[in-house]
This record gives structure tokens, C-alpha cells and sequence, in this order.
């Protein structure tokens, strides 16, 4: 517990334009990766706009390592079907979390990260103040993939014991 600087629940919400990887659609799961943590998503069956709208926890030891998407189709008589992957940098969101936020009104946009050719992020994400939080929501383009891009929001939960930020 003492390695642990706190938890990043990731609000996997859904998926939007994914990959045809079966005859007329999907049955796509999206796995979370960071360090040797690994997490996924349960199988929405024959949908290539998903709505997952599940909770996946982090524990965060290294501020450095990125955090990795990979988006798959279930088979069951053959391995399954790769449906793209991204990445992304919790850096700007942990800033946010550390800022003196006393002062902040809901709704306050503290950071905006914009989309470039480094990063995975399909649209402005705004990092803000929302019932008493810092709240990232984020459009993530798939790549290695002819189409598709997933929606996450993550949020900071300090665990007591830990060793904080």
C-alpha cells in the first residue's frame, strides 16, 4: 500500500464508429494496460457503437507509464480480432488534481489537452471542476485500425495509507 500514490477510476463509456471484424458487425471488449496491471471490459455483443458504462480502477505507482487501450472483437472458435488500440498521458490530469482548487466554481475548465500527431486524443479534452472533482473527459482515436474512437472519463481517488501525490 505504501508503493500505491492513490487510485484512477476510468469510466470506459462507449465506443463509436469501431471496426466490421465479424460478417455484419462486432462483439468488441476494450482492455486497460498500465505497467503489469491489465483490465477489461465485458463483451458487447454484435454492436459497433458499444455503451460499456463501467468502472475500471488503477492503482498508480508511476506517474510516467502511459495508459493503453486495446479494443478487441470475441471470437469463439478462432483468437480474437484486434480492433485498433491508443494511448494516453495521465501527466496533465495528475497537475490538475495537485492545484490549489479552493477557489474553483463548478464547471471550471482547468486544463484543455488538444489533439496532435502525439497523442490519441480525437477531439479537445477539457480537464474540469465538477461536483467537488477533477474530472477528465476524453475522445480517444483508435490506431492501427481503419476506424474508431472510445469515450473514457477519469477521476482521482486518494486512498488513505497511500503515499498521496
Amino acid at each position: 500500500m505504501e508503493n500505491i500514490m492513490g487510485l484512477l477510476r476510468i469510466r470506459v463509456n462507449r465506443g463509436f464508429n469501431l471496426a466490421i471484424r465479424d460478417a455484419w458487425s462486432s462483439d468488441p471488449y476494450l482492455v486497460l494496460k498500465m505497467g503489469k496491471q491489465k483490465l477489461k471490459t465485458r463483451v458487447v455483443k454484435k454492436n459497433v457503437n458499444p455503451e460499456w458504462n463501467e468502472d475500471l480502477t488503477l492503482s498508480i505507482i508511476d506517474l510516467n507509464l502511459p495508459i493503453k487501450i486495446e479494443v478487441f472483437d470475441r471470437d469463439l472458435l478462432s483468437p480474437d480480432d484486434k480492433m485498433g488500440n491508443a494511448e494516453f498521458d495521465i501527466r496533465p490530469f495528475i497537475e490538475a488534481v495537485k492545484m490549489n482548487k479552493e477557489n474553483l466554481t463548478q464547471g471550471t475548465i482547468i486544463t484543455r489537452i488538444q489533439p496532435n500527431r502525439k497523442n490519441c486524443v480525437a477531439e479537445e479534452s477539457h480537464i474540469i471542476w465538477a461536483d467537488g472533482k477533477v474530472v477528465q473527459n476524453l475522445w480517444l482515436r483508435l490506431q492501427n485500425v481503419e476506424s474508431g474512437e472510445v469515450e473514457l472519463q477519469l477521476q482521482w481517488i486518494d486512498v488513505p495509507g497511500s503515499r498521496g501525490l
